[in-house]
């Protein structure tokens, strides 16, 4: 296991103190990224190696909402390859070690020069420790997209989305997302993401709210999919 400790920042809350969202993935991807780097096997080795980790899908669930102001610890771990992905839990953790928001996630290795899937070497897999899987229980990667949904104003991506790939940056989609949200108090996100928008793209989202269940969906001019972020309460 790999962790860091940390305190929520003013910055990092919603109107009622708690950590956001958007937040606690910023907490978890840097995670798994000081993880890599501490390995020697970070954002600049897999450069020189043309290679990359993009994102697939993401499913948090939040058991209690960290504070403003609280002491928290991040945790992330491997638990499996399997071809082309990789699989990693991350929890957040209180001062006593007690999980607040555990979490599950799906890469994908991919050749950056041909944008294709690809197996990562076995010796560089095996620089990562492995752990067992987190007991929880695990939802699918794939998201269905509602039949019914309502269209809303367009977003153009513009630089402060970019990551150091120059595709928008997973955890904003999920900040975007969120803004759209027509009400508060979900406890529960799974997102999959199905492309990478770029500096100017346009996306188009559309919202469908059944329930304790709301569903973003970030599209092209041609409705096909960004990233979908589905919210549950």
């Amino acid at each position: 296991m790999y962790s860091f400790s940390t305190r929520v920042r003013y910055s990092e809350v919603d109107s009622e103190l708690n950590l956001s969202f958007p937040a606690i993935i910023n907490y978890f991807q840097d995670c798994s990224i000081f993880h890599s780097e501490d390995l020697g096997i970070g954002i600049d080795f897999l450069k020189k190696e043309q290679r990359v980790w993009l994102l697939n899908s993401w499913q948090i669930e939040v058991l209690r909402f960290p504070r403003c102001g609280e002491q928290l610890q991040v945790n992330t771990w491997p638990y499996d390859f399997k071809s082309m992905f990789g699989f990693r839990n991350f929890t957040l953790t209180d001062e006593t070690g007690k999980p607040l928001v555990i979490a599950n996630s799906v890469w994908i290795f991919a050749d950056t020069t041909s944008g294709r899937p690809v197996k990562p070497d076995p010796a560089y897999a095996a620089r990562y420790p492995m752990d067992p899987p987190y007991p929880m229980e695990y939802a699918p990667r794939k998201i269905d997209i509602p039949k019914e949904s309502i269209p809303l104003s367009p977003i153009e991506v513009n630089i402060s989305h970019l990551d150091s790939n120059n595709h928008v940056n997973n955890g904003q989609y999920v900040t975007l997302a969120s803004a759209l949200l027509p009400d508060t108090g979900y406890t529960s996100l799974r997102v999959e993401y199905k492309k990478s928008a770029q500096l100017g793209d346009i996306l188009y989202p559309h919202l469908s709210r059944t329930g304790n269940l709301c569903t973003v969906v970030l599209t092209d001019k041609d409705n096909a999919p960004y990233a979908i972020a589905e919210f549950k309460k």
